[in-house]
């Protein structure tokens, strides 16, 4: 099995999957590799499609391909980026022997949280998540649908049941953003957050009013 370079401490693993929101799954890989974490990443086809749309990024089909391009785009990444196939089971997120500290899924399908409450782990990204939970890490589902019908609902409950953190992508106003790229931020810097991984995206509610105040 192939193991990774860094501790499982300052591993994280990443998955953008079909969901509208390319740009939450982009601007938080770079966030990560800016702060010095090893990323695992996993794309979805659905994922690179919408990529393509969203954004005026293309991405090769091969992992490594992939990387490379990634590593260009960002500037970053050459020594702490990975990236894998959907079928690629020789992956270290795909055992609970090298299970990564956290996982996140951003942005994440409803019908990737219905295979992740009812453990189908059908492909790589699914696999990797039934780890994160077995092992009991960290995962965060960073979901991008609206409405949400009953089905979507009960899964999400069950997942939060377990102890998930489910992040649904709803930016906050309070800071009264300007540009697109401001409300991406916001959702980002909440799944930092909760990765305990310090970023500046977004002033601190209490920061916010007290400037206002002055």
């Amino acid at each position: 099995m192939q193991r990774a370079s860094h501790s499982n401490g300052d591993r994280v693993a990443l998955a953008w999957t079909g969901a509208s929101g390319a740009g939450y799954g982009l601007r938080l890989l770079e966030q990560l590799l800016a702060a010095g974490v090893q990323v695992e990443l996993i794309v979805s086809k659905a994922a690179q499609v919408v990529l393509a749309q969203e954004t005026d990024l293309e991405l090769p089909a091969q992992p490594e391909g992939m990387r490379q391009a990634l590593v260009e785009h960002m500037g970053r990444g050459a020594d702490t980026l990975r990236v894998y196939g959907r079928e690629q089971w020789t992956a270290p997120v795909a055992s609970g022997s090298n299970a990564p500290r956290a996982m996140v899924v951003c942005p994440c399908t409803s019908g990737t949280v219905a295979a992740i409450a009812n453990g189908t782990s059908d492909n790589l990204i699914e696999r990797a998540a039934d780890v994160t939970i077995k092992e009991r890490r960290q995962l965060v589902l960073v979901p991008r649908e609206t409405p949400f019908s009953v089905i979507h609902l009960e899964n999400l409950t069950r997942l939060a049941r377990m102890g998930i953190t489910i992040l649904p992508a709803n930016p906050g106003f309070y800071h009264r953003p300007q540009t697109v790229e401001e409300l991406v931020d916001f959702v980002v810097a909440r799944v930092l957050d909760h990765l305990e991984i310090e970023h500046a995206l977004v002033p601190r509610w209490a920061d916010e009013v007290r400037s206002e105040a002055e």
